[in-house]
């Protein structure tokens, strides 16, 4: 199943300068951070109250403050949210949608950066946010137009690593008892 969305392509700031959001092969889309004035406590308590948990295994970010959290979507798909410390007491919630962390194809699938899913959220509990651009270090007046965005289904079928490990565990152990039973 692919993972359809929309993501901004053309942003315009206070000064009236407008930016095309860049997209390439080797560093993916430009990635927008969803700004809030909020406590980490509270975004945890929103966030997991939408039915997000925490990451148990994952490479941290710099300035990453605790653990990211992630969602289930539809299979294979979820959403991975990391909070990053701004200076000011504002919050940047970086999200992505990739394949989920319970097959073996997150390692290497299709990811893309998301903001309007965050921005739902957000909205659903009045949360004021902004959307802010690391690169040109400038906040998001208005976003002109979008990128259409479709994550394809990985070519390969979906395979849960977690039931691997216990096939290999038991076909090990069975090995093992059957070495050892023949040495002694």
């Amino acid at each position: 199943m692919e993972y359809l969305t929309t993501y901004p392509k053309t942003v315009s700031f206070l000064d009236g300068l407008k930016h095309k959001i860049d997209v390439d092969n080797k560093h993916g889309v430009e990635q927008l951070h969803v700004v809030v004035k909020k406590s980490f406590e509270e975004l945890m308590k929103i966030f997991t109250e939408e039915g997000f948990t925490k990451v148990k295994l994952e490479h941290k970010q710099p300035g990453q403050i605790g653990s990211g959290l992630n969602l289930k979507l539809k299979k294979p798909w979820e959403m991975h949210i990391r909070m990053v410390d701004l200076k000011k007491g504002l919050i940047g919630i970086h999200a992505e949608v990739e394949v989920s962390r319970d097959y073996l194809q997150h390692l290497f699938s299709q990811r893309t950066p998301v903001v309007y899913e965050v921005e739902e959220i957000l909205k659903k509990y009045h949360v004021e946010y902004s959307f802010w651009h690391d690169k040109v270090k400038k906040n998001v007046n208005a976003i002109v137009d979008n990128y259409k965005v479709k994550l394809a289904t990985p070519s390969i079928p979906v395979f849960a690593w977690k039931p691997m490990l216990f096939v290999i565990g038991t076909i090990a152990a069975f090995y093992g008892w059957k070495y050892f039973n023949t040495i002694w």
